[in-house]
């Protein structure tokens, strides 16, 4: 029985194993790392403002066909069944019934704009401007959204390498207090030596500490920029940077300012907005000018009280032998006649009503409302230039800025190089001489901490060129890429 049950766990235990060497490779493979493009792909499909505005370009396009379709005639249709109740006049027989009267009505009717200064033609060509106007406000947001994205990506790679600093020195640190505490229980070196070092350990570790949370931040930062709610681990993949060792050759603000005001979807976009602001003060000074309508309309109906004889006895006055219409024969004294009701096919024959005309509306007074929208789109013409001119001025501001920081990154890159170059033989010459006593864990501290700020600097440097550079080739109108 033992040995039944020993051999049973033994083969659970193997199916166990073995299903978890299966499992493992696939869970490794389920971890995916999001490079750069990865993510800017995610939330250009998924950013809430980027929807917002493609709803907003939407809407133009909505109001383009709105405006096209007004070009159109309109055309309505009406019909009706009634019952009237007590003395009225038939429409269609224009006598009075005092009975209850059913009828029918049909109308058609449609109207068309002939001419109204051109404010219909003006008011599609805005609105095709506007449409355009929209789409570059979406490429806009996308360009917002995506450098945001890369700035949030970067943080996250220098805090990476940050974190792996302050570890790396760590160790070090950690490596001197077991052989400082070794010393100072054979006696060879003063307990103040290892407090020291104990002191440095503690707050290396709160540096990583630190360090890891900032990391933490940076993941956290760039999953809400996505709006990235899944539950799997989130990671990134490190791009392979090129970093010039010595001052590259930039293109000056100038230059890029020149490309990019050509491809730069906000100066578009502004540039668009004036062409349709002036497309306003057309559509405005059309409200001064004439309308020329033309309008037609088709209608028929039946009434219950149409009614025609149908036999009279035993003649026909000659009065009513003349008569045009059956129903309006007159009966002679003393005869009696048999009345019918004219059938509805017959009715709606016969009353059938067709009308069409020409409209000429000419503007004489109106409160002075042309007038004031004339000089409304005056003004709104005047403000989208100047904000066009503001977009403009932002734009090479923004380029001005990006060149200077990026010329400072490389430079304070280059420096902090040397500086960390110098840094690592200062430590590791300090190190040496406090191995043999030489030196004491103040002076090995001061080396150690020096050491570790040229580090970081070094690293902020280095992604701050990274990235500034990153800006002026987009401005540039190359692709968003961390290289």
């Amino acid at each position: 029985m033992n040995n039944l049950t020993t051999s049973l766990r033994r083969n659970i235990l193997l199916v166990v194993l073995s299903a978890l060497i299966l499992c493992g490779p696939f869970t490794l493979q389920a971890q995916k790392q999001w490079s750069l493009k990865d993510c800017i792909e995610y939330a250009l499909a998924n950013n809430i403002q980027i929807k917002q505005q493609k709803l907003n370009l939407q809407m133009e396009n909505d109001n383009l066909l709105q405006s096209k379709a007004a070009m159109l005639p309109s055309v309505n249709g009406n019909l009706s069944h009634s019952y009237n109740y007590g003395r009225t006049i038939d429409r269609f027989t224009n006598t009075f019934a005092t009975r209850e009267v059913q009828s029918d009505n049909f109308y058609a009717s449609g109207q068309l704009v002939l001419f109204n200064g051109f404010q219909l033609l003006n008011t599609v060509a805005r609105n095709q401007l506007n449409v355009k106007a929209g789409m570059f406000d979406v490429e806009k947001m996308q360009n917002d959204v995506s450098l945001n994205i890369a700035a949030a990506y970067l943080n996250i790679l220098f805090n990476q390498e940050y974190v792996t600093v302050a570890s790396d020195q760590l160790d070090i640190t950690r490596l001197q207090v077991d052989r400082i505490s070794k010393l100072v229980e054979a006696g060879s070196l003063p307990k103040n030596s290892l407090l020291n070092i104990e002191a440095q350990a503690s707050n290396e570790e709160l540096q990583l500490v630190t360090a890891q949370n900032n990391l933490d931040l940076a993941h956290l930062t760039l999953i809400q920029l996505l709006d990235f709610r899944a539950k799997e681990e989130f990671s990134i993949l490190k791009p392979d940077f090129t970093i010039p060792q010595q001052i590259p050759f930039l293109e000056n603000p100038d230059q890029v300012f020149t490309l990019a005001q050509g491809t730069q979807p906000q100066v578009r976009s502004a540039e668009i907005k004036v062409q349709s602001s002036e497309k306003d003060l057309k559509i405005a000074r059309g409200g001064a000018s004439p309308t020329l309508t033309m309008s037609g309309s088709y209608g028929t109906g039946y009434s219950g009280a149409s009614e025609r004889i149908k036999s009279i006895s035993p003649v026909l006055d000659t009065i009513g032998a003349l008569a045009s219409n059956p129903a309006e024969m007159v009966v002679a004294p003393g005869y009696n006649a048999v009345y019918e009701k004219i059938p509805f096919r017959n009715q709606i024959n016969d009353n059938v009503n067709k009308t069409i005309g020409f409209y000429l509306s000419i503007p004489i007074f109106n409160g002075l409302q042309t007038r004031t929208a004339i000089s409304r789109a005056k003004i709104g013409i005047e403000n989208s230039r100047l904000n066009l001119e503001l977009t403009k001025n932002q734009l090479f501001q923004d380029i001005q800025r990006a060149y200077a920081d990026a010329m400072a990154a490389i430079k304070k890159y280059l420096a902090s190089k040397k500086s960390v170059d110098a840094m690592k033989e200062a430590f590791f010459y300090t190190e040496q001489r406090f191995n043999v006593g030489m030196a004491n864990s103040v002076d090995y501290n001061e080396a150690k901490k020096n050491l570790s700020k040229a580090e970081a600097d070094l690293l902020n440097a280095k992604y701050e060129y990274v990235f500034k550079r990153t800006v002026l080739d987009f401005y540039m109108g190359r692709p968003l890429d961390l290289k």
